[in-house]
């Protein structure tokens, strides 16, 4: 070991695998092992060496391979993919042998035959981020290129990265397949966000409205739903006379998040608008009024709010979009839209319309981790949730730890694992998975209210209204489950008005929830209002017992707190 040469020096990685390897080794082990040497050999090998790349390591199902330029690089990437696609455009479509290849520009250290440093897990991430038969580059590669190469990419602008610090800023290559197992990574709704404007009649306050501009970028890149046009993009056309939808699709992107900044004195106005980029239709806009105290305190606050509901207001539209299509021209992700909107409803079928809407993503994306962990949760609803047969809650947990498996880097999955542990009452990890989806995404108000919820179920209050407060905050349209976490929450702190008014929010109360508003009003003193409740609860469940609720009903570690409904259950004359 010790003679073994060690050099540091900026190379390019390009990172390749072979898509869905395992499931061809398990159907035909010995033809795909004969069909991957003969690539390698007649068309792999061959394209590598003639543009001086060097094969630091192979894999069963990929390899690592280092040049001197990036040009090199791409280029050899480009005819792998060309030369790979006509070899095997006469192969059944489940049975063909595609590539994923990513490429990085970096300092790595190689150290004998082998090659380390962060730029070798970012080529691999890169290579992850590609479609099958597609090509994903790092901006910083793709900087290198000339003119005909750089035309050959789109911009996938900037997305997270699996246990990557920072966002990158990545390229496609236009020319992938579409054919192939498809991939959810495609399907990502892009959106551009343009260089806010400064109203304020000053040039030095430009740094606070480009500064709101880029948070506003990196926090969208958290959400691993998005594809995010790159600041550097967006800002190229300040200053220009372009419209909005020749903007939209010279970057290629749905929607576009155009604002102003406009300061006062010591007051501040930020004005935020989401805009369809094809049709020029503006979606939402909203201003924020803030007195100038802390201006980075300022900034920080309201671009949270602003990310937040751009991230709802998207998605609403791409929902009513999917919508608009017959069942049979969907995409996994419109699949995936589509089981949003009926688990989140609450008709007599919606969860079992859930359940198959993501069982339909899956299908068509085994690799979408996001609906598999909502497949998890749309199964668990239809079986009474925490309520569930323990073989029904076992499968939904081990269906949420895939889903985390396949996209670690996305918070709705460890939400959503985060949520399997606590229908299970293990709200030690339920806690501990919430904490990591909030780590990888702070601007999910979801993560924030339900988190509130489990720390009130553990006893902590203020923590937990902290937490609910600020969900509620950042998500001005919320959805109608929120009420259920801050009433349960009010009525724990003893703020028994405020919790009934929290949970009439729920359209469609099932029995658990109008057992709360029974206790609600019982505990307030408003005869009336828990006589009413309690008829309505009756008539859903003519035999329910307080002692069938406290156990299939709620869910609380603390025993003062079940005390607590039972107390207000008991008051209002239910049977014990």
């Amino acid at each position: 070991m010790a003679n073994e040469r060690v050099e540091r020096r900026l190379a390019v990685i390009m990172a390749t695998d072979i898509v869905g390897y395992s499931r061809l080794m398990e159907a035909d082990e010995t033809s795909t092992l004969t069909a991957m040497k003969r690539l390698q050999g007649s068309i792999v090998a061959p394209n590598i060496a003639a543009r001086g790349g060097r094969i630091v390591k192979l894999m069963g199902d990929g390899s690592l391979v280092v040049f001197n330029s990036a040009v090199d690089a791409v280029d050899c990437a480009i005819s792998l993919q060309e030369e790979l696609a006509s070899d095997q455009k006469d192969v059944a479509i489940d049975d063909r042998i595609l590539f994923r290849i990513g490429i990085n520009l970096a300092d790595v250290v190689i150290e004998g035959d082998d090659l380390f440093g962060d730029g070798v897990n970012v080529a691999a991430r890169l290579e992850a981020t590609a479609g099958p038969g597609g090509i994903c580059i790092a901006d910083v590669v793709h900087r290198q290129l000339g003119v005909k190469n750089c035309s050959a990419f789109w911009d996938g602008g900037e997305i997270a990265l699996k246990n990557i610090a920072r966002p990158v800023h990545v390229w496609h290559w236009k020319d992938a397949p579409t054919v192939g197992p498809s991939t959810s990574s495609a399907a990502r709704t892009s959106i551009a966000v343009l260089p806010f404007e400064n109203l304020s009649g000053s040039p030095d306050q430009d740094f606070f409205s480009d500064g709101i501009t880029e948070d506003i970028i990196s926090g969208l890149a958290r959400f691993r739903s998005l594809s995010v046009v790159a600041a550097s993009s967006s800002f190229s056309f300040r200053g220009k006379d372009a419209g909005l939808k020749e903007i939209g699709k010279r970057l290629s992107a749905t929607y576009l998040v155009e604002g102003s900044v406009r300061r006062s004195g010591e007051r501040m106005r930020i004005t935020a608008r989401l805009i369809e980029a094809a049709s020029g239709t503006h979606l939402w806009s909203e201003h924020y009024d803030r007195s100038v105290t802390d201006i980075f305190a300022v900034q920080d606050e309201v671009t949270r709010m602003i990310v937040s509901t751009l991230v709802g207001q998207i998605e609403s539209a791409d929902v009513r979009q999917a919508l608009r299509k017959p069942t049979t021209s969907l995409a996994a992700y419109e699949f995936f839209l589509r089981g949003l909107v009926h688990i989140r409803g609450y008709g007599a079928d919606d969860n079992e319309q859930a359940r198959m809407m993501f069982e339909a993503a899956v299908e068509r994306d085994p690799q979408f981790g996001l609906a598999h962990a909502y497949l998890a949760l749309a199964r668990l609803a239809l079986h009474g949730y925490a309520n569930a047969p323990a073989d029904i809650l076992d499968a939904a947990l081990a269906l949420a730890q895939k889903a985390v498996r396949l996209d670690g880097g996305d918070s709705g999955c460890e939400r959503l694992l985060a949520l399997m542990h606590y229908f299970r009452r293990d709200f030690e990890l339920a806690e501990r998975h919430y904490r990591r989806a909030y780590q990888l995404n702070p601007n999910d108000a979801n993560t924030m209210v339900q988190m509130g919820g489990l720390l009130a179920r553990r006893g902590r209050l203020e923590e937990a209204m902290q937490w609910i407060d600020e969900g509620l905050r950042l998500n001005p349209f919320p959805p109608q489950w929120y009420s259920v976490a801050l009433g349960n929450t009010l009525y724990i702190l003893g703020r028994y008005e405020e919790a009934a008014a929290a949970l009439k929010e729920q359209p469609n109360p099932g029995q658990f929830t109008c057992a709360r508003l029974v206790a609600c009003y019982a505990q307030s003193g408003n005869a009336a209002a828990t006589e009413e409740a309690k008829a309505r609860l009756l008539k859903l469940r003519p035999d329910f017992s307080t002692e069938d609720f406290i156990t299939r009903g709620l869910l609380l570690e603390r025993p003062e707190q079940r005390e607590m409904f039972r107390e207000g259950l008991l008051k209002a004359g239910l049977p014990a």
